[in-house]
């Protein structure tokens, strides 16, 4: 069975039902020897600024706003950034929400995602084992499922990134996005028609895209490493892979310690605290994973600040 891909005219009336909730979060254009690379200048889309510290609002909001909301509510799992996007949408919007993370969260995750008005429940390691909990939950609830990255609405909402962006930097080449789930990277694809390049950059540790891409058909992966409490999915979604069969030019992969010196580089340089799957995007550039070509214009999208400052200047 096809997969529908959110259409531009999807992502444009995503837009529209987001706009009050959402911040349009600026870029940063930076020379490549701030980089300590010998390139032209390249962009970042700093989006680590959205409400709760990362791009997931856009698709919580979008999911939420685009239809009937039953009288249980909201319900959600998540590494940590989803759900913190889902309780603030919920807090916002008055709406009752129960929340499933993995045991495994980062304390400065869950310390911020108690402050809104939302149950939380730790079960598991691995987003997955929370994922699973939240069906049978919603089952028994009839609360509205707010998927992490494998809804269309939800990939429409993260679509709206790329729309910002293509109006504040119209002469893209190339975007560099981080891939857990797949969200952000099908949102992106599916703006980007052609009109640019979409590479897709993963830690070593939680391949989802590159290990799908190499099958022919989304698979299991082993999930760990630094980045994996935003990126940790086992499976990359149904709509990302479609996405990326279609208009994903390559996959590439990261190391842990690479996306540590991503972090502190950023620190460094810009004074921005990045949560390891935020820095990842960059890494790919920094490490020698995506060689640019001569003249080509770069974004990349730094998504999420939801980590411990602390960590990140002793990196």
């Amino acid at each position: 069975m096809a997969v529908a891909i959110p259409t531009r005219t999807e992502i444009d009336a995503a837009a529209e039902r987001v706009r009050a909730h959402i911040r349009c979060t600026p870029v940063l254009e930076v020379r490549g020897t701030d980089l300590g690379l010998e390139l032209d200048n390249v962009v970042l889309k700093l989006e680590l600024l959205q409400h709760t510290g990362s791009f997931k609002p856009r698709g919580a909001f979008n999911r939420i706003l685009a239809g009937d909301v039953p009288a249980a509510g909201l319900i959600a799992a998540s590494g940590g950034n989803h759900a913190q996007a889902v309780a603030y949408a919920g807090t916002r919007l008055g709406i009752p929400t129960e929340i499933f993370v993995p045991e495994t969260i980062p304390a400065i995750k869950l310390a911020r995602l108690r402050q809104y008005d939302a149950s939380v429940r730790l079960v598991g390691e691995y987003y997955d084992a929370a994922r699973e909990a939240s069906e049978i939950r919603a089952a028994e609830t009839g609360a509205l499922v707010v998927h992490a990255y494998d809804q269309p609405e939800v990939v429409a909402g993260a679509g709206t990134l790329a729309r910002e962006l293509a109006t504040q930097v119209p002469d893209i080449d190339t975007v560099l996005v981080a891939v857990g789930g797949g969200g952000l990277i099908a949102g992106t694809a599916a703006w980007a028609e052609g009109d640019f390049d979409v590479v897709a950059v993963e830690p070593e540790r939680c391949p989802t895209l590159h290990a799908a891409m190499e099958c022919g058909a989304p698979t299991d992966v082993e999930v760990g490493g630094l980045a994996s409490d935003s990126l940790g999915a086992r499976r990359i979604g149904e709509i990302a892979f479609a996405a990326a069969q279609r208009s994903v030019k390559d996959t590439v992969l990261v190391t842990d310690p690479a996306i540590r010196e991503a972090q502190a580089l950023l620190w460094d340089r810009f004074r921005l605290v990045t949560e390891p799957g935020g820095a990842t995007a960059l890494t790919a550039l920094l490490s020698g994973a995506y060689a640019p070509a001569p003249g080509e214009r770069l974004v990349a999208l730094v998504c999420g600040a939801n980590t411990d400052p602390g960590s990140v200047q002793q990196a």
